[in-house]
């Protein structure tokens, strides 16, 4: 029989697609803290998971709701801050979810260790291994009650420790400072270990490829 025809896994469970599917499986995804600023001035972080470059060019993009303070607070103010978490800051990240008190304040978010940006206005959550500074690029509405918001990268820092180098083999970087990945939906693991990917002969990313 040809591989490319074979019968489909008779073990599958059909899900229905009528409600959301995604709690009923994990799925793996960065971590980040998304910093703003609120229109009194005051810091704003938040936690968000669905995150994403976009595409190879230095292009950033999360989910978020027009709903959130983040949301509204890129729209007035056109930038906004991501921080990477270290493994052992999952605490801090959480705090930054804390709802808000009846004045709309967050005071969970001045006892988080931050230091400000270098190019805009906002800040960044301390124990973190990767910085962006970014510019809104576009917001695209309509994803249910969602919406993706695209940024520029426009300033970014990285953690020593963090850093690809051509005489460290990759997994000694990877050891060396742990990506803290979430498993949607309710849980996060450190990624300590990996392999190499087995990518055929030839194989060059789409930004490679001769026109």
């Amino acid at each position: 029989m040809d591989p490319s025809t074979s019968a489909r896994p008779p073990e599958l469970v059909s899900l229905d697609v009528t409600q959301p599917v995604w709690e009923r499986f994990f799925t793996v995804a960065p971590l980040v803290v998304i910093g703003t600023r609120d229109d009194d001035g005051r810091c704003d972080l938040a936690p968000k998971h669905m995150v994403t470059p976009l595409g190879w060019e230095n292009y950033f993009g999360f989910v978020c709701t027009p709903e959130h303070a983040t949301y509204k607070n890129i729209v007035r103010d056109e930038v906004f801050t991501v921080s990477f978490p270290t493994t052992d800051s999952v605490v801090l990240a959480s705090l930054a979810a804390s709802p808000r008190c009846g004045d709309d304040s967050k005071p969970t978010i001045s006892v988080l260790p931050t230091f400000p940006a270098e190019v805009i206005e906002g800040r960044f959550l301390t124990q973190s291994s990767l910085f962006f500074e970014c510019k809104l690029d576009r917001i695209v509405d309509g994803f249910g009650v969602n919406s993706l918001i695209a940024g520029r990268i426009i300033a970014a820092y990285l953690s020593p420790s963090a850093m690809r180098k051509m005489d460290v083999d990759d997994q000694e970087v990877i050891a060396a400072s742990p990506l803290l990945a979430y498993l949607s939906p309710g849980r996060y693991t450190a990624i300590e270990r990996s392999n190499a990917f087995p990518f055929p002969a030839g194989f060059q990313k789409s930004s490679e490829r001769k026109s």
